[in-house]
């Protein structure tokens, strides 16, 4: 099994990458693992609470599992991914039963953070862009598929987000073997990628 790590900033458009890499390969060979499914479980506090959580922060991220469900893959096992609702900010209960497959892509800010979970990738990408094209990006999609107004997604990226970018992902850019700067739609990068994939899968 191949496993390709995808970090990269908040808006940065490590999704699109990902997206551009799996649209010529085989769907039954390639498999997604988001970060943003292992937040932690916060079942003990309250909406109030959960809603002051640095999500940005490596200790939202249940690292430990997402380790644990990688090296089940790895060995041929079944997992039972989480699945994360970013409305109630909480893990739901429900999960997504998810097979081992040829290539497993993991992608998400932080993944590159942690030191085991980086050890398990064979492929480490950072996607790249502007500050102020990923705060646009962030604004969009915030605003229209998390239910968040614009004052809210601002002080969360004034207040949290650069921050944190600043101190714990783009920091990360330094354990990428390939950096794909994504102000314009990257061709060469994506196909450097996909060929090591194809050579793998084949």
């Amino acid at each position: 099994m191949l496993i390709i790590g995808i970090a990269g900033g908040t808006g940065s458009g490590k999704t699109t990458v990902v997206q551009q890499i799996m649209n010529e390969l085989p769907e039954t060979e390639v498999g997604i693992i988001s970060q943003d499914s292992y937040y932690k479980e916060t079942h003990n506090l309250n909406f109030d609470e959960r809603s002051l959580i640095n999500f940005d922060h490596p200790r939202a991220i249940d690292f430990e599992l997402l380790v644990a469900h990688l090296k089940e893959l790895k060995e041929g096992n079944n997992i039972n991914q989480p699945v994360y609702s970013f409305v109630t900010h909480n893990r739901t209960h429900d999960t997504i039963l998810t097979h081992p497959r040829k290539v497993m892509i993991v992608e998400g800010i932080l993944i590159l953070a942690n030191t085991e979970l980086r050890d398990l990738f064979d492929v480490k990408i950072y996607v790249h862009a502007d500050s102020d094209e990923r705060l646009i990006r962030r604004l969009r999609r915030d605003i229209a598929e998390r239910g968040r107004d614009m004052n809210e997604v601002l002080n969360r990226y004034q207040n949290t987000l650069k921050p944190m970018h600043e101190q714990f992902i783009e920091p990360t850019k330094a354990f990428a073997d390939i950096i794909i700067p994504n102000d314009k739609y990257n061709t060469v990068a994506i196909d450097v990628v996909r060929a090591v994939i194809n050579q793998r899968i084949s």
